[in-house]
């Protein structure tokens, strides 16, 4: 078979983990040809590929990023045919499936288009950790790491100024990443989208810490969430092509607010990309190789309209409609664990 391979969406740690895998399984094992689009569905749509061999993913499986590139297109935006365009794509190239590796929006394409006929086998990629289907998504332990690293150097300098600091790391939906660097991090306050928040409760925390006689605090706040009211939030007003708002600021708010509410000195750190670069842990080394020898395996197998993913210690395939059916929100219980060290 001749197989074609993308990444879509942001990049993530563990990306060139998958793509070496589907190569050398695909080749070694099943013999088939690999090819890869660049950027995203933007290669597909506009026919720009190049030879996946073991030369040209030799030496990648500690880097970060995806030797591929990537970008945020959507074939299907506005009036477009893009499923039209893809299948002339697939057809021009002797193409016999796709494995599209992304999160979301990039699985959300690979669906419809294996509604419309295409041999798809999707694997996740988010480093926010909110796919249903799977227990975690590659990227994320990675994130987190970088996340806590970032959160144990500000302890030390939140202390000697006595500072409060505020944190602000990724998370959309689902406040995995702040919950569990957060946790690790020893952070004394944690805000989730999944929970919208009171600014008064905040700083009423903040200020118990201080009449106790800690001179010093961190709040981990992830990008998407709000406050009750409404009045705080890190929505920038723009979109992108699949229509989310851009998102990034919400520690700019809280720390004005909580300075001028409490009065004690607040800083803020956004991590921002911070958390997609660098090389990934050994974990999601691993994860990333076992998604991407299971989807050339499927692809193999003709079990297409399906994904990757992880259940337990086990990797498994999963229908696209049930990995897509909602977001996968924190687990309340983990944010309960993190409650227990707030203020």
């Amino acid at each position: 078979m001749r197989i074609g391979l993308l990444t879509g969406g942001g990049d993530c740690p563990g990306l060139n983990a998958v793509i070496r895998a589907v190569v050398r399984k695909g080749i070694n094992v099943h013999g088939h040809e690999l090819v890869g689009f660049r950027n995203g569905w933007a290669g597909v749509l506009s026919g720009e590929s190049v030879d996946l061999t073991h030369q040209s993913t030799s030496g990648i499986l500690h880097r970060g990023g995806t030797i591929l590139g990537t970008s945020r297109t959507n074939p299907y935006k506005g009036d477009e045919d893009g499923g039209a365009k893809v299948r002339a794509t697939l057809e021009s190239q002797g193409i016999d499936a796709l494995i599209p590796i992304g999160g979301e929006d990039t699985l959300g394409v690979a669906k419809r288009l294996s509604e419309e006929g295409v041999p798809v086998v999707g694997v996740p990629k988010t480093i926010d950790n909110d796919l249903a289907g799977t227990d975690f998504t590659f990227g994320f332990q990675t994130a987190v790491q970088i996340a806590t690293d970032a959160i144990d150097r500000l302890h030390t300098t939140a202390e000697s100024h006595n500072r409060v600091i505020v944190v602000e790391v990724m998370g959309r939906h689902a406040g995995w990443i702040a919950a569990y660097s957060g946790i690790a991090g020893g952070a004394d306050v944690v805000l989730v989208p999944e929970r919208p928040f009171d600014v008064e409760e905040v700083c009423e925390r903040i200020r118990r810490r201080h009449a106790s006689g800690r001179t010093f605090s961190i709040v981990v706040v992830a990008e998407g969430a709000q406050a009750k009211d409404g009045d705080v939030s890190g929505d920038a007003g723009q979109t992108d092509a699949f229509g989310h708002v851009r998102l990034g600021g919400i520690a700019v708010e809280l720390e004005r607010e909580i300075e001028a509410r409490t009065g004690f000195e607040s800083r803020m750190t956004i991590l921002g990309h911070v958390q997609r670069g660098g090389t990934p842990l050994a974990y999601d080394r691993v994860l990333g190789t076992r998604f991407g020898v299971a989807a050339v395996d499927a692809v193999t197998d003709g079990r297409f309209g399906m994904m990757t993913a992880l259940r337990g210690t086990a990797i498994e395939l999963v229908p696209l409609d049930e990995a897509l059916a909602e977001p996968k929100l924190l687990d309340p219980s983990l944010f309960e664990t993190a409650e227990v060290f707030f203020g």
